[in-house]
């Protein structure tokens, strides 16, 4: 049996999560349900930042917040690190750049690799369209990548419980029909788009149903998280020769 160095007080962490502060439900497929991944997560707090707060004012002391919190999932041993909202994208770089593991704090990271997997433009379903700077397409390496952005700022059950925080519980039949509601106007507006991310983590519980009436590639953290996983916890494959 091999000697292992030890030094870790939890084994077999798999993706790290810097997961903000929210109270409304997150069913499976929200990255803030572990139930939503076939491997172990482990999520790093941080009270007191807020969806509505990372849109509206994403600070330097929010981002050294941030940093520290992806140094002790490192520390505690988790092999890739992700987060819990996609406008996390504005401080990509810097987190990155600050751990030696690799760092995913947005599903807006396959804006690029959609693009180059269909030629076409990717559709940006995101929380809030009107937040959505340059600064975070630049912070995913996506400045050049042709895109549409569509957001759900308009919406009544989403808007109210995400993007103002107006109350905890929420009607996800609604939340579902707003999403396919906007993808489909965004389509119809841009019949060229080949592919679809969506930046909010609130919305991949519905990708399935949202992928099914436009017929077209849907990406999301889900779908990031299980790649990255992958690539950093490599199995023997089953099977025989």
């Amino acid at each position: 049996m091999s000697i292992h160095p030890g030094g870790q007080n939890i084994c077999g962490i798999s993706i790290g999560v810097l997961a903000l502060e929210s109270y409304f439900p997150k069913p499976p497929g929200h990255i803030k349900n572990p139930s939503s991944l076939p491997f172990t997560l482990m999520y790093e707090m941080l009270d007191g930042i807020t969806v509505p707060k990372l849109l509206a004012n994403p600070t330097g002391e929010m981002k050294e917040r941030l940093i520290d919190a992806a140094k002790r999932l490192e520390q505690k041993g988790v092999r890739a690190i992700t987060g819990s909202c996609g406008f996390l994208a504005i401080f990509q770089k810097e987190i990155a750049a600050a751990v030696n593991i690799p760092v995913f704090v947005s599903s807006l990271v396959q804006v690029p690799l959609a693009h180059q997997m269909t030629g076409r433009s990717v559709g940006v379903i995101t929380a809030s369209a009107n937040s959505l700077t340059p600064a975070h397409i630049d912070g995913v390496g996506a400045g050049q990548t042709p895109i549409v952005v569509q957001g759900l700022d308009a919406t009544e059950e989403f808007a109210s419980v995400i993007l103002r925080n107006e109350r905890t519980q929420m009607d996800l039949g609604k939340v579902e029909a707003e999403l396919i509601a906007a993808a489909k106007g965004m389509i119809a507006r841009h019949p060229d788009i080949g592919s679809i991310v969506l930046e909010c983590t609130d919305l991949p519980p519905y990708a399935h149903r949202l992928q099914a009436e436009l017929n077209l590639p849907v990406f999301d953290i889900i779908t990031l998280a299980e790649m990255v996983h992958r690539a950093v916890i490599r199995q023997p494959f089953p099977g025989f020769i």
